[in-house]
């Protein structure tokens, strides 16, 4: 059985939708141990997929020197296999390469289809491009990471009106801090898109990424991921 696909992008740079990625894959990977105890049932793995333009996943998690393939490798025709791949907090994660590009969206296709049927979970980190319109198209649920600002409400319109007929659940994940005041229903309101949960920024988080250890297990961070993970 094909595990669900959810990806994550951000309304505007800076938005924190690689953190929140990262953060929501170690949840479902929590949510899942908890409640495989004593079922005997199957384990099911998470799977993050670095899909964003930007430093990536291996420094945001602090993987630069765990062993595993990258993009790279699968680009060249390198089969993966999800217990392959290098692991943050029980999650397994897929990095680009910083001095290579991404291989070709088929190719990006067939690997994201690949590791969904082996009944992972698979979070995209797709971050503010819309160069995999057909990744997102394909995802069981899009998660548009948002501040509390102007700017990234003209993200989110963006968002919605290129997501627009091609996908049925996109839903707002709010984040503070709202400079101006704007609350997360005022957003959801203009953009006519369901919030599925709201936080607080988180004052541990950017200390925890300078020392490589990725999002901190508790944290506002940690506790909108789990809300999240618990709606999907």
């Amino acid at each position: 059985m094909n595990g669900q696909t959810v990806a994550v992008v951000g309304a505007r740079g800076g938005a924190g939708a690689s953190s929140f990625a990262a953060a929501l894959a170690r949840e479902v990977v929590s949510r899942e141990r908890a409640g495989r105890r004593g079922r005997g049932r199957r384990r099911r793995d998470a799977v993050l997929v670095d899909l964003a333009t930007g430093p990536g996943l291996d420094v945001l998690l602090g993987l630069e020197h765990e062993p595993g393939p990258r993009w790279a490798e699968l680009a060249l025709g390198a089969a993966v296999a999800g217990e392959d791949l290098p692991a943050w907090a029980e999650v397994r994660v897929l990095a680009r390469d910083r001095a290579l590009p991404l291989p070709g969206a088929a190719v990006r296709g067939e690997v994201v289809a690949g590791l969904a049927r082996t009944g992972a979970t698979v979070v995209l980190d797709v971050g503010t491009s819309d160069d995999d319109a057909a990744l997102l198209a394909g995802a069981d649920t899009v998660l548009i990471v948002t501040p509390r600002d102007v700017r990234a409400a003209a993200g989110v319109l963006r968002w919605r009106d290129e997501l627009a007929g091609s996908h049925g659940d996109v839903r707002l994940v709010v984040r503070g801090p709202a400079p101006g005041g704007l609350g997360a229903l005022e957003l959801a309101h203009v953009a006519d898109l369901p919030v599925v949960a709201t936080g607080r920024a988180d004052r541990r988080l950017d200390s925890a990424l300078e020392h490589g250890l990725g999002p901190p297990p508790r944290g506002a961070l940690a506790r909108l991921a789990s809300r999240v993970a618990a709606e999907l």
